[in-house]
């Protein structure tokens, strides 16, 4: 039998963690730590080249006046994006993710889907955030989504088995109607055949509600829960509506009180909140220098 989320105490819990004091040095460590996870993310119509290579500057060096900051995790951009975003972060440390499978609605046939994958990885992608066909899993065929995720995640192993593809699969949380709905969904993608290094992803950030902490928390405690039977450690990340610093630490707080210190890494957990980047730089410069900075003291991309 599925698990059934109890929705009082799961909200109760999320909100304990909001209540945790973090005292000043904690609270740079954990700043800097929330920089390195972030995924900078560009997905617009009007995106160009210019501007990919703009925001992979930003991710290499998030803020040029303090070069001891850490690069971010990753740059997401759509396939077409790649070959720009893999040029311009070779050898930086800083990954290329790519959404593919018809982002953000997965309403292509499925060979479709995968050649986008196909292509996003030939030209330079480390990494996919995959969507699942949320209509199927509402309509309660379930076993297709299974087979979607994991024929996405053979593409991931076989387009260059010289390479490590990880795979993303986002839920969708904000479609999925109930906190029951959103453990089932993450309970079938972790058993879809992910891998050590894969992730769990709450949102595409084009559908309100993106991620919340009661469902990130689901999602932690699916991972936690697969971890203790299978011994492989999946990641999990957040994505839209992550904005601010404080609402950061919260996140990291609870990750480290769910599945402990060994989460507490960009291979293990990601923020997809470009927004929040500059609130995080600008409370990296307050407790530096003693002065608040203003949003426009840094560079949008």
């Amino acid at each position: 039998m599925p698990p059934t989320v109890d929705k009082v105490m799961t909200e109760q819990r999320a909100a304990s963690f909001t209540k945790r004091s973090i005292k000043t040095a904690a609270k740079a460590s954990g700043l800097r730590l929330a920089l390195s996870m972030l995924d900078l993310t560009t997905l617009e119509g009007k995106d160009s080249e210019e501007k990919v290579r703009s925001l992979c500057r930003k991710a290499i060096a998030p803020d040029p006046a303090e070069p001891s900051l850490p690069h971010v995790a990753a740059v997401c951009v759509y396939p077409t994006m790649v070959g720009a975003a893999a040029r311009a972060l070779r050898g930086s440390g800083v990954k290329v993710a790519s959404v593919a499978t018809g982002f953000p609605s997965a309403q292509y046939p499925l060979p479709v889907r995968l050649d986008d994958t196909r292509r996003a990885i030939d030209d330079g992608a480390d990494e996919i955030d995959m969507v699942i066909s949320r209509g199927l899993f509402l309509a309660g065929r379930r076993s297709e989504v299974y087979d979607e995720i994991a024929a996405t995640k053979e593409v991931c192993v076989r387009t260059d088995p010289s390479r490590r593809i990880s795979l993303k699969v986002i839920l969708e949380t904000g479609e999925l109607e109930t906190y029951d709905l959103v453990r089932a969904a993450s309970d079938l993608a972790l058993a879809a055949g992910l891998a050590e290094g894969d992730f769990i992803k709450t949102s595409t950030g084009k559908v309100q509600p993106a991620a919340t902490m009661p469902v990130t928390l689901i999602m932690l405690e699916a991972v936690r829960d697969h971890f203790l039977r299978t011994g492989v450690r999946i990641g999990v990340k957040p994505a839209g509506g992550i904005r601010t610093s404080k609402n950061a630490l919260h996140y990291l707080v609870m990750v480290k009180e769910t599945l402990g210190d060994d989460w507490l890494h960009p291979d293990l957990f990601r923020f997809g909140a470009s927004t929040l980047t500059n609130d995080i730089l600008m409370q990296i410069a307050r407790l530096r220098t003693g002065c608040y900075m203003a949003a426009h003291d840094f560079s949008e991309a």
